[in-house]
């Protein structure tokens, strides 16, 4: 996808991948940028305004543990730009101390905005397709028994996207659904860690192995990220770990067996 003159809504754009992902998006010359999240960051807006005066950026709050804001927020959305190319689920959350709202941000959000933005952008209903990414983790592919409600959040989001990007739903929407996987990046989401864990009692070595994995740059993420957008075909996964992006293909254990009479 040529991003250029796209409209793009990014959840979680506050963030420390998201502001990163934030300015790669508008130096594609994005024509209207809208930034959901739960409170506003007027500096931050007020920067990208001055840096990218190109586009039009505007900000729509947004809880996603509350259903009835996902749907308003995409009902503003709507009025401001009225077509959406490119919508980026990047809300997160790691403290399995708080389980309900780590499944309740991380997966059922997600499942819940991705599933309203297919409302918008389905072809079939007067949108124009374009693509829906969210963003899973590398324990969205490889569960970490540190945080496993987390890993168990992320896996639920990976499962999800990749079952929804089944070529069928695709003829008809014309919407690729794809699956970011970032390894670990240098941002407040991994830092403090200790208390956070599933069973802290017994992650004090873990936590150690922890500390010692090597980071990669919020920059460098946000551009693989926006690069996945562009290059990615319907149903794609992508490992974005160290600088580097990997498409992940997954094996396949069961087949359904059919009836022949």
């Amino acid at each position: 996808m040529d991003l250029k003159d796209k409209n793009v809504i990014y959840i979680g754009g506050f963030g420390g991948i998201g502001q990163k992902c934030l300015q790669t998006f508008l130096k594609r010359e994005i024509k209207n940028l809208i930034v959901c999240d739960l409170h506003d960051n007027e500096e931050v807006l007020r920067s990208l305004r001055d840096s990218y005066s190109y586009s039009n950026i505007f900000y729509i709050p947004i809880d996603v543990t509350k259903n009835e804001s996902i749907e308003e927020a995409y009902k503003l959305a709507a009025k401001k730009v009225n077509k959406f190319d490119v919508v980026v689920n990047g809300c997160g959350l790691m403290n399995d101390s708080f389980i309900d709202l780590t499944i309740d941000i991380n997966l059922k959000g997600v499942i819940h905005s991705t599933l309203k933005a297919l409302e918008y952008m389905d072809a079939s209903k007067g949108g124009r397709g374009g693509v829906i990414a969210n963003i899973s983790s590398v324990v969205g592919l490889q569960p970490n028994g540190m945080f496993a409600i987390y890993s168990a959040a992320k896996c639920g989001l990976t499962a999800f996207t990749c079952s929804l990007a089944y070529p069928l739903y695709y003829k008809y929407t014309g919407v690729r659904l794809i699956t970011l996987c970032p390894g670990f990046t240098d941002t407040t989401l991994l830092d403090s860690v200790r208390g956070k864990e599933t069973l802290t009692e017994y992650a004090e070595p873990l936590a150690a192995a922890f500390a010692k994995v090597k980071r990669q740059t919020p920059d460098i993420c946000a551009e693989m990220i926006v690069k996945a957008v562009e290059i990615s075909k319907n149903g794609n996964v992508w490992m974005l770990d160290d600088g580097e992006m990997t498409e992940i293909e997954f094996q396949t254990f069961w087949k359904p067996k059919m009836n022949t009479q």
